[in-house]
């Protein structure tokens, strides 16, 4: 019997590395590059050269924090998707969970920090070593914006 189950995130807001609260960077190897960080109104997020590690907090009549770590190694299939002030990312691990991870009020910059966020991890699962210059341009916060790209 097949099980399928779906989780969703929602981020909103790319934030620098170094502005991660100090409880995310417990889940996150010392020698772990990590690509970018994102964050929502309650919620922090964190792409590495290893794993996605999302900190889930809902509100409720109690809070729950959960969190999710999602090995690339686990991902069987990756697509991203690409619409005006959004981009989602859909990913199906190999115990046939889907996720997908919405980002909203998407800038110019953002898709292309996306792009090359998901290019490495394509690369990652595809068992290929992602590109330098991919790594470095996260690495430095550095995005060429096209101007077609702009307008969007």
């Amino acid at each position: 019997m097949f099980y399928f189950k779906h989780k969703k995130f929602n981020l909103s807001k790319a934030i620098n590395k170094n502005d991660l609260p100090g409880y995310i960077k417990h889940y996150i190897s010392d020698d772990e590059f990590i690509f970018a960080a994102y964050k929502t109104s309650r919620d922090y997020s964190a792409f590495t050269e290893k794993k996605l590690v999302v900190f889930d907090n809902k509100k409720g009549i109690k809070i729950k924090k959960r969190i999710y770590s999602i090995y690339y190694e686990a991902i069987s299939a990756l697509d991203i998707t690409f619409e005006n002030r959004k981009t989602i990312i859909n990913m199906l691990l190999n115990n046939g969970l889907s996720v997908k991870i919405n980002f909203n009020n998407v800038e110019a910059e953002d898709k292309v920090r996306l792009r090359l966020i998901y290019t490495c991890i394509n690369r990652i699962v595809s068992n290929q070593e992602p590109l330098k210059e991919d790594i470095k341009k996260l690495t430095e916060n550095r995005f060429t914006v096209k101007n077609r790209e702009r307008r969007k």
